[in-house]
């Protein structure tokens, strides 16, 4: 079945979201804290094992940099952010604004950004049995009880973004990868483990990234190698 995949990823974001607004006042404040900064520390990792992976950094590199500009200039962050400041107008009853937010964008980007994501889309829409999203799906479901422990019902309606990003890329993504070439995936995998890292730094409160910036470097970089690159990795 297409698009299964999206709904158990949705399913246990769901599922963990609501275990965590349940219990999350009987999980001590160290506890969530550690168990960050351990998700902080295993992003980081899986940010660079697909970092090194790359042919040649040049691609992320400029990829993500020009597409960091891009998302400037749109102001995408800004965006997110606004986008959740209305979804806590509308369906928050809680004061705090400022936690709603944090926590909608935070889950948003951490479950939404990242090589996963992607390639996860081009299995599911094959129909075949959606190994990577239920990985996916159990990593996020854990890490949910925790953010929305944290952050409250902001945390929570990441689920939308996660059906609605995931289901897109599942609608499109025969097409997807009947247009990338290995090369050209595998720089892309690059750009979206740069920013897994930056969800790292994030989560270990090292410096704040505006993460939203970081979405079109993930585009521009296979466009880049299908532009530069010849099928051996010669740029030309």
């Amino acid at each position: 079945m297409r698009g299964l995949g999206t709904l158990i990823n949705t399913a246990t974001v769901l599922a963990g979201g609501g275990l965590g607004m349940l219990i999350g006042n009987r999980i001590p404040d160290r506890i969530r804290v550690i168990i960050v900064q351990v998700v902080g520390l295993v992003s980081i990792a899986i940010g660079l094992i697909y970092v090194i992976e790359t042919e040649n950094i040049v691609f992320p590199l400029v990829g993500m940099v020009v597409g960091a500009i891009i998302g400037e200039l749109l102001r995408i962050e800004d965006r997110i952010t606004q986008f959740g400041e209305l979804l806590h107008r509308k369906f928050s009853r809680t004061g705090n604004e400022s936690n709603f937010v944090t926590g909608f964008v935070t889950a948003t980007l951490l479950f939404c950004v990242g090589p996963l994501t992607v390639l996860g889309a081009i299995e599911d829409a094959s129909g075949k049995t959606p190994q990577l999203y239920i990985i996916k799906g159990t990593l996020d479901g854990f890490m949910m009880v925790i953010l929305s422990a944290l952050y409250g019902v902001g945390a929570l309606f990441s689920a939308v973004s996660v059906f609605v990003v995931q289901g897109s890329l599942t609608l499109f993504g025969t097409s997807l990868d009947t247009l990338l070439t290995d090369r050209m995936r595998l720089e892309l995998f690059a750009a979206g483990g740069i920013a897994v890292l930056a969800i790292g730094i994030n989560l270990l409160e090292i410096k704040k990234i505006r993460l939203g910036s970081l979405l079109p470097g993930i585009i521009i970089t296979p466009i880049l190698v299908w532009i530069f690159a010849t099928p051996n990795g010669i740029i030309h």
